[in-house]
């Protein structure tokens, strides 16, 4: 990162009312500066003290989203927290962007409001090297919740998560499910994702090689967590979230199930995952499991045929 786009990074983003219908309408999707509504919520009831002083950061790399990702920081923006009290920021890694994404993040950000920084690269990198980059921004106590840039975050998925995480105050991460919509923002009927609960670490290890249960974005967990097992490895080009959460698995943590819906996951014609059919997501669960062979096997985990 430069000395202006860590400057630029310091900038933040506000939001206005034309939230309610960009979300539900599309209205000034397009327009740079209408991102979404932030008002502070009134705290009807005093903060849980496992809760005061909680801190979620939202990890958004961004390559050429122009179209979509002023619908993701509004859905950020848009967040609802009350009664809880805890904070939020969004970061956004936009990196090698021709299609004006840079110029309307540099607008945007010339509006006073929450938290949001964002850097700037010129060359377009791996998604695992700039989560990387954004994670090591963070609070060392934050909480962090990937967000695509082309998804939308429901508005009290970080409720649920902090709930959880006051509940649960000795486990490091959490898994949710999430619906599928198209590109206009359309249900998708029958495309529902759920997580499955499991028993322990090595069950789901089993399932996830087993090509029978995966992991996307629908995930929050703890920086200790993330540092702990290294992050997102920087150099591969597909599937570098599964990656991450098998280390979770092998370093025997099991993710608590929270029975929310976290996102909205978009399906359109430039999704980085087009062309992942069983048989290339077969080859990347072979790459992750020759990673770990050891480990793997140790556990009964077979390689996936």
């Amino acid at each position: 990162m430069n000395s202006s786009s860590k400057e630029l990074g310091k900038r933040t983003v506000t939001t206005n009312l034309a939230i309610r219908e960009e979300i539900r309408y599309g209205i000034n999707a397009g327009q740079p500066g209408k991102v979404g509504l932030v008002r502070p919520e009134r705290q009807l009831f005093a903060g849980n003290s496992r809760i005061a002083g909680m801190h979620f950061a939202l990890i958004t790399p961004s390559h050429n989203r122009r179209q979509y990702l002023p619908e993701a920081i509004a859905s950020v923006q848009a967040s609802i927290h009350a009664p809880l009290d805890f904070s939020r920021e969004h970061l956004i890694y936009e990196n090698g962007s021709t299609d004006g994404s840079a110029e309307w993040l540099a607008q945007a950000a010339a509006q006073a409001g929450p938290a949001l920084r964002y850097w700037s690269h010129p060359e377009k990198v791996r998604a695992g090297l700039a989560r990387n980059r954004l994670i090591a921004q963070t609070d060392a106590a934050a909480w962090l919740v990937p967000l695509d840039d082309d998804d939308i975050l429901l508005q009290r998925c970080l409720y649920h998560y902090a709930q959880l995480i006051a509940q649960h105050p000795r486990q490091p991460w959490f898994v949710a499910d999430f619906l599928r919509m198209d590109q206009d923002r359309r249900y998708l009927p029958n495309e529902d994702y759920y997580a499955w609960r499991f028993d322990s670490p090595q069950a789901m290890l089993q399932a996830i090689f087993k090509a029978e249960h995966f992991i996307q974005g629908n995930v929050c967990y703890s920086r200790a967590l993330f540092d702990q097992v290294g992050g997102y490895d920087a150099e591969l080009p597909m599937a570098e979230d599964l990656d991450l959460y098998v280390r979770f698995l092998l370093a025997g943590h099991l993710p608590v199930l929270s029975p929310h819906i976290s996102h909205l996951h978009r399906f359109h014609n430039s999704n980085v995952s087009i062309g992942v059919d069983a048989g290339k997501h077969n080859e990347d669960l072979r790459i992750i499991y020759d990673k770990y062979a050891g480990q793997l096997q140790q556990l009964g985990v077979e390689r996936p045929g």
